[in-house]
């Protein structure tokens, strides 16, 4: 055992080092409170990863997703409504999602943005530091303790995104009845931290422990969460329905169903968010094997507009206008300059023409990166909500999409590019060398990229090689070719380091430059595919001298 563990009452172990404050999290009441979620959902985590697993083995075979039949009741039966949005909720215009350091924190609840999505997921490098100093991060902005915040009345409402299904949280060990233990679940660890803490102090003024859901995969998965809300109102005495929550409907096997999943957890569904950047990720990920039809082009080609794009949030729009729920627009990930006005007026707007865009298609809401694209996306939302706090009446009955048209990914004249390839390996590279640093957000080349864009760019470099794409040069992408591009750009970057005037967006990625190296090689010019990146990286580089296996048995 590791000689920092600490023995929680009975059912956890804390195995990461002591911080400031985190004692007030990782309290012995919420560790028996942690312990109690895993012993009730843990073993059913695992059985939803081994399901989601095997689906996606058929997938990659040759069975193409569809609608499903056996759940046609559901999507037939026109009389049942989600609870909808909860106290706080009810206008979701503008959404700023960002991690939960304290300058993040404070930068959002000053932004003027109607939510702030706190995100512990792809915008989080899950150090054991950042796990448990953003939920001390969390317990004062609820509170109104950040120095610095506007009154509690004047902050945006707060929406927790915890860690996907697949994430595990190595610093916790959770001993099992039967004497064997395992690393706890990432999941598990977010929303019981942040719902123990915090439930209370949320309700007390007027609102209630609220999150947006990654990484779905079926209803089966909403189902799950379900039955974790409902455990833990009843174990903090809260009404059933108190918590709420959306759905990033980001992977290509949710878009199949995402009547079920609101049905799923209607009790507790407040909407459906197009999570696009992890929706082209799993898109690629599902079909990189099946041929040159599913290849796409440069990341920058496939916009929201192209018609695969356009039928899967056309379908998310109907679909929550239908069941009563939000339905929240996608990502926008410009960073305005500082010191370029003409680059701001550009950045400014593509924002205006995207969210101009999602507001006439009956979005409710939408998302942004930077709190200075807060005023310019309201600004869209305004003028089609005309004093409305949503447009849940406009029920978008005229949409129909098919299996075939949310699975037909080709792009007229969309072309891989040589720029494009080196775009990919320099944002992936670059990435993974802040994310290895404890950063997990960060403004490459005026954009903010987080995990999910280094996924989109390690997924499509392996497709690329392994389904023989030319760039439109007519040079063929392959592994040597690939490796060469990525030894230019960890060279180009290592004299970037050593220079005076290095850009100051490539502080944060200097000195673990070769991990990132080593860990992009083995994600793509390898045979296999890892379904995650940030899992293995996470095992090898984010543990410290913390190694929690899957699964072990103690004493």
């Amino acid at each position: 055992m590791n000689r920092n563990a600490v023995l929680a009452p009975e059912r956890i172990e804390v195995l990461g080092e002591p911080g400031h404050r985190f004692d007030e999290v990782l309290t012995p009441g919420a560790l028996e409170f942690l312990g109690g979620l895993h012993d009730a959902f843990e073993p059913r985590r695992r059985a939803r990863l081994e399901e989601n697993r095997a689906q996606r083995h058929e997938i990659e075979r040759g069975r193409d997703p569809e609608f499903r039949a056996d759940t046609a009741g559901v999507r037939a039966n026109a009389d049942w409504r989600v609870a909808g949005a909860g106290p706080g909720l009810e206008d979701r215009r503008v959404e700023l999602t960002g991690p939960t350091d304290r300058r993040t924190a404070l930068a959002a609840l000053r932004s003027g943005a109607n939510v702030w999505v706190a995100d512990h997921e792809d915008g989080l490098s899950p150090t054991w530091a950042n796990v448990v100093g953003g939920q001390v991060t969390l317990m004062d902005a609820i509170r109104g303790t950040i120095d610095g915040a506007p009154g509690l009345g004047a902050t945006p409402t707060i929406v927790f995104r915890p860690r996907g299904l697949h994430l595990t949280e190595r610093h916790l060990r959770w001993r099992e009845r039967d004497g064997s233990a395992a690393a706890a679940s990432g999941s598990l660890v977010d929303v019981g931290l942040y719902a123990f803490h915090n439930a209370s102090a949320l309700t007390e003024r007027g609102h209630g422990p609220y999150f947006t859901l990654p990484k779905l995969e079926s209803r089966l998965d909403a189902r799950w969460w379900d039955d974790v809300f409902s455990w833990i109102e009843r174990e903090l005495g809260l009404e059933h329905g108190t918590i709420r929550a959306s759905v990033l409907i980001e992977t290509i096997t949710a878009a199949f169903e995402m009547e079920e999943i609101l049905y799923e957890l209607r009790e507790h569904a407040a909407g459906l968010d197009a999570g696009r950047w992890d929706y082209l990720f799993s898109l690629v990920k599902h079909f990189r094997s099946r041929g040159r039809g599913f290849l796409l082009p440069d990341r920058g080609l496939v916009t929201m507009t192209v018609p695969f794009m356009r039928a899967y949030t056309e379908l998310l729009v109907r679909t929550c206008h239908r069941r009563g729920a939000h339905a929240i627009g996608g990502m926008s990930a410009f960073v305005p300059s500082q010191g370029d006005p003409g680059a701001t007026r550009r950045v400014l707007a593509q924002v205006g023409e995207d969210k101009r865009r999602e507001a006439r298609d009956g979005f409710d809401g939408t998302w942004v990166a930077h709190p200075d694209l807060v005023a310019t996306a309201r600004a869209e939302f305004d003028a089609v909500l005309a004093g409305r706090p949503n447009q849940l009446d406009r029920l978008r009955d005229d949409v129909e999409v098919t299996a075939a048209q949310l699975l037909d990914v080709a792009i007229d004249d969309a072309v891989t590019t040589p720029a494009g390839l080196e775009q990919n390996v320099a944002v992936a590279l670059r990435y993974l060398a802040a994310w290895l640093r404890g950063i997990g957000s960060v403004t490459i080349d005026g954009i903010v990229e987080d995990a999910a864009t280094a996924e989109i760019s390690r997924s499509q470099l392996w497709q690329w090689i392994h389904q023989g794409a030319l760039t439109d040069d007519r040079m063929p992408i392959t592994k040597e070719r690939v490796e060469w591009i990525i030894d230019a750009q960890l060279a180009a970057l290592r004299r970037a380091d050593d220079a005076d005037d290095a850009a100051e967006a490539d502080e944060p990625i200097r000195d673990q430059l070769g991990d990132a190296a080593e860990l992009l090689r083995g994600c793509v010019l390898g045979e296999d595919f890892p379904p995650f990146l940030t899992v293995p990286a996470y095992a090898r580089h984010l543990c410290e001298d913390v190694r929690a296996p899957a699964h072990v048995t103690i004493g």
